[in-house]
């Protein structure tokens, strides 16, 4: 299994700096199309997104992306800074199908 990156340019070179192989830059024409072929690759098992690539996503994969275990797909900050921020509940709840909260 692999992970694979998808983002614009200043992130796919980070990634590639850290030792990264499958990094795949986009732009916002190209950004909806690359997801979608990632999640149809059988072999990949976590997809590592900017927030970026995410805002060119139409709702449907958006959802999709939300909902999905095999293969993960977590969004990450942009390199012009602009981020949302998946709360450790929303993630917890996602990925292991529980709920955090503490009683009280």
């Amino acid at each position: 299994m692999q992970t694979v990156v998808l983002g614009e340019r200043e992130l796919a070179i980070g990634f590639r700096l850290i030792g990264m192989k499958n990094v795949i830059e986009v732009t916002p024409a190209t950004a909806s199309a690359e997801f979608q072929r990632v999640l149809a690759n059988g072999r990949t098992s976590l997809v590592i997104a900017s927030q970026t690539v995410k805002k060119h996503l139409t709702e449907a994969q958006k959802a999709q992306a939300e909902s999905l275990l095999h293969p993960l797909v977590v969004f990450v900050p942009s390199p012009s800074g602009e981020y949302e921020l998946e709360s450790i509940d929303t993630l917890a709840k996602r990925v292991l199908g529980v709920t955090l909260s503490i009683p009280g």
